[in-house]
């Protein structure tokens, strides 16, 4: 269950709640019910999880968070059967479930990541410059002290949408010469010193820094693009799929993913004879946003959209990532990729 993205300065507010966004709009798009297997990709705190077992349906709830694993056991135990934990990358979904009824993906960080300091996923409290949420690989404080500063700045310019990327970079190929960056805070306060802060900002100046950071460290766009494809092949004739996002860069994603699905595509006009490919989703109407009273209980929840469409019985489609717009980053190699 996420709530939201970004942070606010450190010194303000305290742990929100962990309220699952657009909840009632997720269990209409999925509409589950006895006897349905629903696939949770993003289990979190469990919040999607526990409404669906409510409404009598089983499900495979997968974080790649152990933390969340952990605490989801208790849940697992009340459910009676009818809900199995896994310890994965969303991306790998359909290695455990074969003909699912519906797929809910809710994109980005949770409340539950944010909320704890030594995680090191928010400036709200100082902890380790870490934000891994598999808990291994690459750290946050390994890129911003061994990655050279023109990767620096696409990495803040392209996933954090810093107009101050490549100043910022700089900065931190300086700094970190005398002393390398460990924590948070560290981080936060330099470059809020370096780039300032006007009376009129309502966010703080690192607030797009530690998105963007957040995001690479978790490879969340690589993660999202191969979350669809995956979906895609686990959905049976008729299967729901939801996504909840939380930035502009994960929408579009989403958004060009059921266009693309959503129409039969044949090749190239300059190739007459190439086969056709038949629709493989059926797209269940717009965008859909939080209202005012949702935004008022979870201020989190202010930049959500939710998107859903519905499985046809054509075959899934080969894997085609070109038609999701991914930024080009620099290469890692990270554990446990295919």
């Amino acid at each position: 269950m996420m709530a939201g993205h970004g942070d606010d300065h450190h010194a303000v507010g305290g742990p929100a709640r962990h309220i699952p966004v657009l909840l009632a709009e997720v269990l209409d798009a999925l509409a589950p019910k006895a006897g349905e297997t629903i696939v949770d990709g993003t289990f979190g705190a469990g919040g999607y999880t526990s409404a669906i077992l409510d409404r009598g349906a089983s499900v495979v709830a997968i974080d790649r968070d152990p933390d969340a694993i952990t605490a989801g056991r208790a849940l697992e135990r009340q459910a009676g059967g009818r809900l199995r934990l896994v310890q994965a990358p969303f991306s790998t979904l359909d290695e455990y479930v074969e003909r699912a009824d519906g797929v809910v993906l809710d994109i980005g960080v949770s409340s539950m990541q944010l909320d704890q300091a030594e995680r090191g996923f928010s400036f709200r409290a100082d902890g380790p410059l870490d934000m891994r949420m598999a808990q291994s690989g690459l750290s946050a404080a390994d890129v911003v002290n061994t990655f050279k500063a023109g990767d620096l700045a696409r990495i803040f310019g392209f996933l954090g949408e810093e107009r101050h990327a490549g100043r910022i970079a700089r900065m931190i190929e300086s700094r970190r010469e005398k002393r390398p960056f460990e924590r948070t805070l560290d981080l936060a306060d330099a470059i809020e010193t370096h780039i300032g802060r006007g009376p009129k900002d309502k966010i703080h100046p690192a607030t797009r820094v530690f998105q963007a950071l957040r995001i690479f460290v978790n490879d969340e766009l690589g993660e999202l693009a191969r979350a669809l494809l995956a979906a895609e092949r686990a959905l049976k004739p008729g299967g729901r799929l939801a996504v909840v996002t939380f930035h502009s860069l994960e929408d579009r994603i989403v958004k060009r993913f059921i266009a693309d699905r959503s129409e039969a595509a044949s090749g190239s006009r300059h190739m007459p004879d190439a086969p056709q490919r038949a629709a493989t989703f059926r797209k269940a109407g717009g965008g859909v946003t939080p209202g005012e009273a949702e935004i008022a209980a979870n201020p989190r929840a202010r930049s959500a959209r939710l998107r859903a469409a519905t499985r046809t019985e054509a075959p899934a489609r080969a894997g085609d990532f070109s038609i999701l717009g991914l930024p080009k980053l620099p290469a890692v190699e990270r554990p446990g990729e295919r």
